[in-house]
């Protein structure tokens, strides 16, 4: 019997493209994808890639889990004054939870999915590691990935750099080969945020007008909800200073938004909940860190405490922020994370 491969299937470029390799490799494939929302646009691109492929497709009817389980996070996350990265969730409850049982359900052998990251064996285990294309690399969005899941999970695309991947699909004629990149958060319409949580919860504490003040409670000026700033926001406050100022804290019981200078900003240290490790490393442990998707890395001690762990960086980091994930590494290879507090 073939094995049987059930590919992740979005709609986009880099999901189709990792259909059609493995039907070149002549496995037997299937697409399967996630319904989160009333727009079937993403759903009728990826059954016109099946069909030019010639396999079957899958529909997942995943709008209450979705809903539940991402949406009302980060609408929740974002009414404390936090900064939620739900596409970190998603993959742990979604796509890499729901969807990889499905798939399972459908007899599946293995899962693949068009992220830029790879999973190799290596020193007897399975091994999350960064992509080649390090512009590209998505390795931090799926530290909540376990070794068991590792063992049933391909990603192809690790190996290429986008400008392969469109090479590619251009040359194998598939229907979303020009398809643009999605930059948004894909519930959120128009990257309107703001305007999605006050929808959700119009009457929470977070949203209501509050005052904008310093270090020392002079009020600067006045907001119109702590939801709408994050850690580190600089523009579309409003206040005149003589110098630059950037959000440092958010006060959602007093409805503040405490600004300060730019140096205000670093710190060296940090403590982050809801630990997960891949591969747990003797700890404490120097390793390198990010502290959001779009970080550099830079180096930490971390150490385990009852229940949360604790990053000292050697160089101080800035906007460090509450509801982000801090993901450590050694070397190529993500070892796990935990969620900024």
């Amino acid at each position: 019997m073939n094995t049987l491969i059930a590919v992740a299937m979005s709609g986009g470029v880099d999901s189709s493209l990792t259909a059609a390799l493995f039907l070149k490799k002549d496995f037997e494939v299937i697409g399967v994808t996630m319904r989160l929302d009333d727009d079937d646009k993403n759903i009728l691109d990826a059954r016109r890639v099946c069909e030019h492929l010639g396999i079957n497709h899958f529909v997942a009817d995943f709008r209450e889990i979705f809903r539940n389980k991402v949406e009302n996070y980060f609408v929740e996350e974002y009414l404390r004054g936090r900064t939620p990265n739900p596409c970190v969730r998603c993959n742990r409850e979604i796509k890499f939870g729901a969807l990889f049982d499905f798939a399972k359900d459908l007899g599946a052998d293995y899962m693949a999915t068009g992220h830029y990251a790879r999973i190799v064996f290596e020193d007897g285990r399975f091994k999350l590691k960064k992509a080649v294309d390090v512009k590209k690399d998505q390795s931090y969005v799926l530290y909540n990935l376990t070794a068991e899941k590792l063992a049933k999970i391909i990603l192809p695309l690790g190996e290429f750099s986008k400008v392969e991947t469109r090479r590619l699909a251009e040359e194998l004629k598939l229907p979303v080969a020009d398809k643009p990149d999605s930059q948004e958060i894909c519930f959120v319409p128009d990257d309107d945020y703001k305007s999605f949580i006050t929808n959700r919860a119009p009457s929470a504490q977070a949203l209501q007008a509050g005052e904008i003040v310093d270090a020392n409670g002079k009020i600067l000026g006045h907001h119109n909800g702590v939801a709408n700033y994050t850690i580190g926001q600089r523009k579309g406050m409003g206040i005149a200073a003589p110098q630059p100022l950037y959000v440092t804290r958010l006060d959602v019981a007093n409805k503040k938004v405490i600004v300060d200078t730019n140096d205000k900003l670093f710190t060296k240290t940090l403590t982050a909940t809801e630990p997960h490790w891949i591969y747990k490393p003797t700890l404490p442990a120097t390793l390198q860190a990010k502290i959001r998707y779009g970080s550099k890395f830079a180096a930490c001690k971390v150490t385990e405490e009852e229940n949360f762990l604790q990053a000292e960086f050697f160089e101080p980091q800035r906007a460090v922020t509450p509801g982000q994930s801090i993901v450590f590494y050694d070397d190529d290879e993500v070892l796990g994370g935990a969620v900024i507090d």
